[in-house]
């Protein structure tokens, strides 16, 4: 019974993604690799970093899907450094060609999370249209 429960932890902790320190540091190093992975169309990892209610809002299938389809390239992103607000959220200021733009943070289980509706709230309009709706406002023939 004892090596049930150990193995039945031995599986947990395998799929169990890694924690994050809690520091301001590491927002801004997950911040930069997540602005990377999104420039790179790695979304599988992007979506990763999602917080529960930003997947609420569409399945990691779909959303990986619809950047394959319709890829994003934004250009690089520089991460310009993290404040404190309200409610436990953290912004997270950068800037890709000239645009200054903010993303909103949560530390959530262990890990930094990035929230979609704060951060892009017309991306969560677009992810609940079907898929030939948000490929027509995207501008994007699949």
């Amino acid at each position: 019974m004892v090596g049930m429960a150990l193995s039945g932890c031995a599986t947990a902790a395998r799929g169990a993604p890694p924690r994050d320190p809690h520091t301001v540091g590491a927002l801004v190093r997950v911040a930069r690799a997540f602005n990377r992975d999104y420039q790179e169309n790695r979304d599988g990892l992007v979506y990763d970093r999602w917080d529960r209610a930003s997947q609420a809002i569409i399945s990691r299938r779909d959303y990986v899907r619809r950047h394959r389809e319709c890829p994003t390239a934004p250009g690089p992103a520089t991460v310009e450094g993290a404040r404190a607000r309200a409610h436990g959220y953290w912004i997270v200021g950068y800037e890709i060609g000239g645009v200054a733009l903010t993303d909103y943070w949560h530390y959530q289980d262990g890990r930094w999370v990035f929230n979609l509706a704060r951060s892009n709230p017309s991306a969560v309009a677009l992810y609940r249209l079907p898929f030939a709706a948000y490929a027509r406002a995207v501008g994007c023939q699949p």
